[in-house]
């Protein structure tokens, strides 16, 4: 039976101290949630948010991560690292991690693999662009980025991994595939599943929605049969939209 997981990517945005201050509420305001919930602060702000959520029911993630466990790899940041402040989930191949840092899903699986040696969670993030769904690519390219991505994967460690389908011309501009549309591809995603996995593996997986999501078409879009969550921007930066969000069925 699957679960409704409800995370929140905050990107480059608040200092340590408004991101304690928004963990804090966050952590006061959601304490008896039964959704699984995550908070991905900048790298900045993760040890000391990690000591806000100790003990309660948020999870606590990062953003990305280097490839690589250790070494002369100026400006990356290690699973080791996140594992010893208390990271649990790590979010790879955001969009825009592929098109404006040009990560290929070679990289991506690297990263998937890694954390997955370690025991992390992952949330594996793939979405089409306006101008790959406009000249029919959609399940072409959603296809390959998660055969790709999760490339060397097992079954057993798939039960780790949380799919998020996040339209690129949804990201950050107000436009929200409808509940129908996203539901479809959702359900694309999980026959891809299917046919790595098995009928089990499918059935099983998590697989959020990202693009836009806000407190007034939560509802409508976690109502979809294959739509198990989101992975939320910009609503997640202020508990007046993310509370809501996570509260979408009371």
């Amino acid at each position: 039976m699957r679960s409704y997981y409800i995370a929140g990517n905050w990107k480059m945005h608040k200092t340590v101290s408004e991101s304690v201050q928004l963990a804090q509420e966050l952590k006061d305001k959601l304490s008896g949630s039964k959704e699984k919930i995550m908070i991905a602060p900048a790298f900045t702000a993760l040890d000391a948010v990690s000591k806000v959520l100790k003990g309660s029911n948020i999870l606590l993630g990062a953003q990305n991560m280097g490839p690589e466990e250790q070494g002369a790899h100026t400006g990356e940041v290690s699973v080791l690292m996140l594992k010893d402040i208390g990271v649990k989930v790590v979010i790879l191949g955001h969009s825009e991690r592929r098109h404006t840092y040009l990560e290929t899903d070679a990289l991506i699986n690297k990263k998937v693999r890694l954390a997955l040696a370690h025991d992390m969670e992952v949330i594996l993030c793939v979405g089409e662009t306006l101008a790959e769904r406009e000249a029919g690519m959609l399940e072409s390219v959603v296809s390959t980025q998660l055969k790709e991505g999760l490339a060397g994967v097992g079954v057993d460690a798939l039960s780790k991994v949380t799919i998020a389908y996040e339209p690129v011309w949804a990201i950050g501009t107000g436009k929200t595939a409808t509940p129908e549309d996203a539901d479809a591809v959702h359900a694309y995603c999980r026959s891809v599943i299917r046919g790595l996995y098995g009928e089990e593996a499918a059935k099983n997986v998590v697989i959020q929605y990202g693009g836009s999501v806000k407190p007034d078409n939560a509802a409508s879009l976690m109502a979809k049969p294959n739509i198990d969550g989101a992975l939320v921007g910009g609503a997640s930066l202020d508990a007046k939209t993310f509370v809501p969000i996570v509260q979408f069925r009371s």
